[in-house]
């Protein structure tokens, strides 16, 4: 009976919507002339969607006020931006690309550095070989018009200088060896921009990601164009479109016979294959992804690559669920670290995830992806080496060699990583949610830098966005927070990481585990709790310190994780301020609310046993309960 009913669908689907779509005979009608294309001046770019010229195009054809350009009073391009008020001459638009190639209009607009940031526009700095940073201005003094400084690392910025003063630009996180102490004096650090803004020796290129109109240009020979009658939805006009002509042969061999074929086929497919059409799946949702990646920072390696750059795997690293890690070389003086996934690696969302969150990011306290291998079935991501390894092995030293850091290095490590998921909630387009915030997934540098690995469980979110959706619990057990598992305790949120952030923190203050199985007593054995207790007492954390002041560093950290533990994710600060409380000065913090007198409606008479039955394998809650 349930197939005869598909069948009626089907051959009313192909009498009705079938003749329907081909009355366009393949095409989409082209938009009204009023947007059509214009010009500033002959020899000037041509301006058509996104881009919309104020005075000559109607509001409706761009995309969005932040496309709107305007001719100057010498019929130039210009393209204004108010983040901060800077305007730039149009030279070129490339709509293929999706990039704007731009110089600087009149006056020294270099003196806006200070408040720029190209994260607040829909702009993307996009020139290669100009990696993008955070920069820092000096004022350099010069002493008998001897002392100059040009070329890498160091950028003169001529516009800003006064006379006998030269200003440049350096990367804030460059090694100062030849800048004189005594002769330069520091001006301010720049939000994140390239070096290219520096020079500015041809032109400056700057890509827009949305509307994304690549398909629609340069596989399907189009114009890209508002769709008529919507806000931001866009259209392909004037171009082919395959599916046409897919429906047509199906249309020749008659539409019930051919509706027939393949709901039988499908059936008979899904039955007999099904396990090899879910791998083909898996497969082209990859190619896809990486055909839209083409244009990313990241390379692309074949698995013979791989193979090279390991020395046939060679060096081993470590292992883990999800494969073995081993140590390659792609020069003489560029190692990486190369992650090699299990071949069943599931559907291939984790390694999506990881490529295009990280190919996207760029940051000092987050690792840096070099590149990625996506041979058939054959899946490995390569990082940056960093020798120091992860920071588990620092704070819990059990049964390996002994590694010992004092906590004032810890402190550090701490700001670096509350930087690293700050950038992740605030400085990226969208807001990265990693979920596995842990002291396996923080890498150490050779000067002990912390940076922040392992995004397979990350997530994305709109910033403005309160809460995200999950269908399941994601993350490892102990740094989970309460309401990833059960919606009853609230939201999931970027509170999340915060809670996983402050789990953290208490074990670099107990250098062991929270949680810890193998303790007798059982009142011992939940850390956070007992550490908790002593400070409401006004007792000492018991953590042994080498150098004064060590133990006031202790008891902040401890502190600020309380703070970020609250079961409550409402009570639980944001990274920012999680941020400002370990800059800040330990005396001014105050102890949070008890976070183990929970509102649990689990089991709210006996919070803390409940707490450390969470972090021993708490069954997960579905969101529809």
């Amino acid at each position: 009976m349930e197939i005869w009913r598909l069948i009626t669908v089907a051959i009313t689907f192909s009498s009705l919507v079938i003749p329907e779509i081909f009355a366009n005979n393949g095409t989409t009608v082209p938009p009204d002339d009023v947007c059509a294309e214009e010009k500033c001046s002959p020899y000037g770019p041509v301006v058509r969607f996104p881009f919309r010229l104020k005075g000559k195009q109607p509001e409706n054809c761009g995309y969005d006020a932040g496309y709107d350009l305007n001719c100057d009073y010498m019929n130039r391009t210009v393209l204004e931006i108010s983040s901060p008020s800077m305007k730039f001459l149009v030279k070129n638009i490339s709509y293929k690309s999706q990039m704007i190639q731009v110089n600087f209009a009149e006056g020294c607009q270099l003196k806006h550095l200070r408040d720029l940031d190209i994260s607040a526009i829909q702009f993307q700095f996009s020139s290669p070989g100009y990696m993008v940073h955070r920069y820092t201005l000096f004022n350099c003094s010069l002493v008998n018009n001897n002392t100059r400084y040009s070329g890498y690392p160091y950028w003169s910025i001529s516009c800003l200088d006064t006379p006998g003063y030269e200003v440049i630009a350096t990367a804030s996180n460059n090694e100062i060896q030849s800048l004189s102490v005594e002769l330069c004096t520091k001006m301010y650090d720049t939000n994140l921009v390239s070096a290219e803004i520096f020079e500015m020796k041809n032109m400056l290129n700057l890509a827009w990601s949305l509307p994304r109109c690549k398909s629609c240009e340069v596989h399907e020979g189009g114009i890209c164009g508002r769709k008529n009658g919507t806000n931001n939805q866009i259209d392909c006009y004037g171009g082919k479109t395959y599916k046409f002509d897919v429906l047509k042969k199906l249309l020749i061999a008659g539409p019930i016979i051919g509706c027939l074929f393949l709901l039988f086929a499908a059936s008979a497919f899904y039955h007999v294959y099904s396990t090899k059409k879910l791998n083909k799946k898996n497969q082209m949702r990859i190619r896809e992804f990486l055909e839209d990646y083409t244009a990313m920072k990241p390379t692309r390696y074949s698995y013979a690559d791989i193979k090279r750059i390991t020395n046939d795997f060679k060096d081993k690293l470590g292992e883990g669920g999800y494969g073995n890690v081993f140590k390659g070389k792609i020069s003489n003086e560029i190692y990486v670290a190369v992650k090699l996934l299990h071949n069943s690696t599931g559907n291939g969302e984790e390694f999506i995830n990881e490529v295009g969150t990280m190919g996207t990011i760029h940051h000092v306290n987050v690792v840096r992806l070099i590149g990625f291998c996506a041979d058939g079935f054959k899946r490995a991501l390569l990082y940056e080496f960093l020798p120091n390894g992860s920071l588990d092995k620092y704070i819990f030293p059990e049964g390996q060699e002994h590694h010992s850091l004092g906590m004032e290095k810890l402190h550090n490590i701490a700001l670096g990583i509350a930087r690293g998921i700050e950038y992740l909630h605030q400085g990226c387009e969208q807001r990265i949610l990693h979920f596995d915030i842990k002291p396996h997934n923080i890498l150490l540098d050779n000067d002990f830098n912390p940076k922040i690995s392992d995004f397979g469980l990350a997530k994305l979110c709109e910033k403005g966005r309160s809460a995200v959706s999950m269908t399941a619990a994601r993350g490892t057990m102990g740094y989970i927070a309460p309401e990833v598992f059960s919606r009853h305790f609230g939201n999931v949120s970027y509170k999340s990481d915060v809670y996983s952030f402050g789990m953290l923190l208490l074990e670099m203050v107990g250098r062991r585990k929270n949680i810890d199985a193998t303790v007798q007593n059982v009142s011992q054995v939940y850390f956070p709790e007992w550490a908790y207790g002593r400070l409401v007492n006004g007792e000492d954390l018991r953590i042994q310190v080498e150098e004064d002041g060590e133990d006031k560093i202790a008891r902040q950290l401890a502190v600020v994780g309380l703070w970020c533990i609250q079961w409550n994710p409402v009570e639980r600060p944001s990274i920012t301020f999680v941020l400002q409380m370990l800059e800040g000065n330990e005396e001014n913090l105050s102890l949070p609310p008890n976070p183990f007198t929970s509102k649990d409606p689990i089991n709210p008479t006996n919070p803390s046993v409940h707490r450390r039955t969470l972090g021993s394998g708490l069954s997960v809650i579905s969101e529809s309960e």
